[in-house]
């Protein structure tokens, strides 16, 4: 079967456009030396027809059965880039390929570097698949939740094996830096032989486009700094993000926070996140406008967000740009007491922004979600940050992602909510002890559940709720006279 799985390959990246025809033979010896084979057949009366993931996985289990590699998660995403690395172009190649298509329309450059990516099985497609996902209404618009099991969990043998080959390797510095091109793996390292980046100056620098390997949403994409430096907000971050939608309009792009607690899991590398997607933020309604007094020729809105977001729009980028400077330098050394804002614990800043760009109906626009990392007694975790009533949902920083009403939820929630379920049903359940007062609580507003469909629909509702009350106490102003206080400051 071997042969067949290697002959439908080949013929799945031919019909993929990953390689050409001519390409068979090459490739062939390619794949066959990695799987230590020293011929093949000169026919195969079957290949194998199925996606180049099913496909690799078959290919996965014959290396494991036959010794090649071990039955260890890291051997064998090591073994399948490698193999996917045959049938893809140069860097050069691609980059070439990528601008001469952006000639064209950004649209198509982009569409060629994601089915790319998809191909090539970079992106996770057969992983991302099992991802539960649905939308729930709420009174800010329809919430995206997605219960994350795309990302498998490393198995006790594969934890000691890390600790066992754990070296004092600093290559590639970090995840994103643009070292992981092409880089084969190693153990406790992500294997990345058939990973592609795509050149993109901007402002002067080399920044770099790529796919993330479990995308979240559309096209969601990566936009990374050549140089491995600390994330930063700032005047030149606005601009980079809204020139990248110059450049690319089909596109959103934002950044995390550049602080612990409100920003993303990667603080130590430059980077932001864009996609062709629209999340519900982007169509929320104003919650009400007002006047920027030193940039009368911007729209300024404050949007009705469970978190509290600033809304820019004009049509010259840099106008915008030194707008939301003036806000984020005003926002950074702004405290309101009754707010329980502080911008500062002595010289410890608290105060930041989650900036996302695009360009829609004619006109460039900027949010720009204020954001406080300041802890208290009695919130450990963060004062504007999932307070410990949602902790048995989520208790993980709230980032760009969730920022735009994406909820980004644990794998763990899957079992755990299939046993609530059993217990509105009334059927024997094992319900989590964080989750039992949650279940009680539903038990007692939803009384004589008695269908299946029923009680899950019920979960999933309230689990949005849920996901509203957590961006809702991330929400620095609560209250809309507080974010008209902050305005006045803006307009002295």
């Amino acid at each position: 079967m071997i042969y067949q799985h290697i002959a439908g390959l080949i013929q799945q990246a031919i019909e993929s456009e990953l390689i050409e025809k001519e390409d068979s033979i090459y490739v062939r010896n390619q794949v066959i030396n990695l799987l230590h084979l020293d011929s093949f057949p000169k026919e195969v009366e079957t290949s194998t027809v199925d996606t180049i993931p099913n496909i690799l996985e078959n290919i996965i289990t014959y290396a494991v059965e036959h010794n090649i590699i071990q039955d260890i998660f890291d051997e064998k995403e090591i073994l399948t880039a490698n193999i996917m690395n045959c049938f893809i172009d140069r860097p050069s190649v691609i980059n070439q390929k990528f601008n001469e298509k952006y000639k064209q329309s950004p649209v198509e450059a982009t569409d060629y570097f994601y089915d790319l990516s998809k191909s090539s099985n970079y992106i996770q497609m057969n992983r991302i698949a099992k991802n539960i996902s649905f939308k729930v209404k709420s009174p800010y618009g329809d919430m995206d939740i997605t219960i994350n099991l795309s990302k498998p969990e490393k198995d006790p043998k594969q934890i000691k094996l890390e600790q066992a080959m754990k070296r004092d390797v600093n290559y590639p510095t970090c995840l994103l830096c643009k070292e992981n091109e092409g880089y084969a793996g190693r153990i406790g390292h992500p294997a990345r032989a058939n990973h592609r980046i795509i050149k993109i100056p901007l402002l002067g620098e080399n920044w770099h486009l790529q796919y993330s390997p479990y995308v979240y949403y559309n096209e969601h994409s990566i936009l990374l700094s050549e140089e491995h430096r600390d994330m930063k907000i700032d005047w030149d971050t606005f601009k980079r993000l809204l020139t990248f939608t110059e450049k690319f309009p089909h596109y959103f792009i934002g950044s995390n926070s550049d602080l612990p607690i409100v920003g993303g899991s990667i603080l130590s590398h430059d980077h932001y996140q864009a996609g062709r997607y629209e999340f519900t933020m982007t169509k929320a309604e104003d919650a009400f406008a007002f006047e920027l007094n030193k940039f009368p020729e911007i729209d300024a809105s404050i949007l009705k967000w469970p978190i509290s977001v600033i809304r820019l729009k004009g049509d010259q980028i840099d106008r915008l740009v030194t707008a939301a400077d003036y806000i984020l330098n005003t926002w950074r050394h702004y405290s309101d007491p009754s707010a329980h804002i502080r911008a500062f614990t002595e010289t410890t800043p608290h105060n930041t922004i989650t900036p996302i760009a695009r360009y829609r109906n004619g006109r460039f626009e900027l949010d720009l979600a204020l954001r406080n990392n300041r802890t208290s007694d009695e919130h450990p975790l963060g004062i504007f940050h999932p307070h410990e009533d949602v902790h048995h949902i989520k208790k993980e920083n709230i980032g760009l992602i969730e920022v735009m009403g994406l909820a980004v939820l644990p794998a763990r929630l899957k079992d755990e909510l299939t046993e609530i379920q059993k217990y509105l049903l009334g059927e024997p359940s094992n319900v989590a002890d964080y989750h039992h007062e949650w279940a009680e609580q539903l038990l007692s507003k939803y009384r004589n559940i008695t269908d299946t469909m029923q009680a899950g629909k019920i979960i999933q509702d309230e689990l949005g709720s849920k996901f509203v009350k957590v961006l809702e106490d991330a929400g620095v102003f609560k209250e809309r006279a507080a974010f008209e206080r902050f305005i006045a400051t803006l307009n002295k």
